[in-house]
């Protein structure tokens, strides 16, 4: 998604349970929730909020970390991601009695270890020699302390890191469809729930439970290698790693729905990842050119929403709220893609100098909008997709006005159900003073899929 498309998202988080949701219980876990919901109750009512405070806190900054290393230790995603989520049952059952960990995130490792050691004793499909196999790798790793986490962590930033770099890799392996890649992605890299996942990819939630299902077992069936590939098999599955990492990071900077406009956690883990593939590949244009454009992007967060939650367009952002840091690390990395990329152009090179150009301008009024259409033309022979056709549309309302955009938006066939294209619509018609129309247009994309935050600035 380019800058332009953000900017018009700008008109415009269950089956199976959610590592983001520490309330809702796994399949194998669902004999607890009643127990988990009393357990909520116990002790005072501050008690009971600070620890579920730090549960929520703990899940949402180290549950990914926590369910890639279970998987590397078991090889199997469906039972680590049910362990884990044990583990949050059981820490809603006992952190509000018995007070919150001295260490909460080792504690986690080591319930959800041992959960896994528990379900591996009781899963009958497994063979006696590779049951007892895991059982001894996952039951010597054990600490000493189980309530308060107090074993060691034997499991470093090095370990974690490549723990993660494995974990994509294998959502991305190639014998998965692309959609199921990304869906597993959202799924266990981002610790989205089924539904949230159905609505992101806007699909229904039946079928990709199914698809969630069956990408678990044939990973597992087919003994499909929980690493990072080898230098001759890592250009076959680049693409799609950098594809699915910035899906991520689409999907949190414009939520599909529900009252927030950016899912920060999201944007958060997949720049994360984007600076683990540039350690990966220091010289890859895709690489550069993916972490460059996600900064960029996500450096305007704190001014694309006012203090109601509403969003507020680029030309009525306040400049000084974007994170310079962010552009400051972003701005060599768009140099060094370009540099890389000079007769043969990398999709994610040419959004990042797009939206360089929007980050280096000082003002609104000094958008330099020839550079920005031309290159989205460099996009668009790239990627000559309906939605760049419109992004582009944009960029020339910038440049041309609004009527030149408006017979280009409305030249771009397939986009009818898409909720961007009426809103852009409706925001060109009512610049030309068609407000009729405008209202017209702003209805129809009422009807389609957005957040709270993108429907505040239509007018139906």
């Amino acid at each position: 998604m380019s800058h332009e498309q953000r900017e018009l998202a700008d008109l415009g988080a269950d089956g199976g349970g959610s590592l983001g949701d520490p309330s809702a219980p796994s399949a194998r876990s669902a004999g607890s929730a009643g127990s988990a919901r009393s357990a909520g109750s116990a002790g005072s009512a501050g008690s009971a909020g600070s620890a579920r405070s730090a549960l929520e806190l703990v899940v949402r900054e180290s549950g990914r970390d926590v369910l890639a290393t279970l998987i590397r230790r078991v090889g199997d995603i469906g039972l680590a991601e049910d362990a884990v989520q044990d583990a949050v049952v059981r820490a809603l059952e006992t952190w509000p009695r018995d007070g919150v960990p001295a260490n909460p995130v080792a504690w986690m490792r080591l319930v959800a270890r041992r959960r896994a050691v528990d379900l591996i004793r009781r899963d009958t499909a497994r063979g006696p020699k590779e049951a007892l196999a895991m059982d001894t790798r996952l039951s010597s790793a054990d600490g000493p302390d189980g309530r308060d986490g107090g074993g060691p962590d034997v499991d470093g930033p090095d370990v974690l890191e490549d723990d993660l770099l494995r974990l994509i890799f294998t959502c991305c392996h190639p014998s998965l469809a692309p959609a199921t890649q990304v869906a597993l992605a959202m799924r266990t890299l981002c610790g989205l729930s089924t539904s949230e996942v159905a609505h992101a990819l806007l699909v229904s939630e039946a079928s990709t439970a199914k698809r969630l299902t069956r990408a678990r077992q044939k990973i597992r069936d087919a003994h499909i290698p929980y690493r990072v590939p080898a230098a001759q098999e890592l250009t076959a599955r680049w693409d799609a790693v950098l594809t699915t990492v910035y899906l991520v990071f689409s999907a949190g900077y414009t939520a599909s729905g529900g009252s927030d406009l950016v899912r920060q956690p999201l944007t958060q883990e997949a720049v994360r990842l984007g600076r683990l593939l540039v350690r990966l590949r220091p010289e890859d244009p895709g690489a550069l050119g993916l972490l460059a454009l996600m900064l960029l992007q996500d450096s305007r967060r704190t001014a694309r929403t006012d203090d109601r939650g509403f969003a507020v367009l680029m030309a009525s952002q306040d400049r000084a709220l974007w994170d310079a840091g962010q552009i400051t690390e972003a701005l060599p990395l768009v140099h060094e893609g370009l540099r890389r990329t000079p007769y043969h152009p990398d999709r994610y090179v040419v959004q990042a100098a797009i939206a360089a150009c929007h980050a280096v301008a000082a003002t609104y009024d000094a958008t330099d909008w020839r550079a920005i259409v031309s290159w989205y033309d460099v996009l668009l022979a790239l990627d000559p997709s309906p939605v760049v056709a419109l992004n582009r549309a944009a960029a020339v309302a910038g440049r041309d006005g609004p009527a030149a955009a408006l017979a280009l938006v409305d030249g771009i066939r397939g986009l009818g159900d898409y909720a961007l294209w009426h809103a852009t619509r409706g925001v060109l018609l009512r610049r030309l003073g068609h407000d009729s129309e405008a209202v017209e247009a702003d209805r129809r994309a009422a009807d389609l899929p957005l957040n709270d935050a993108q429907r505040s600035l239509l007018q139906p």
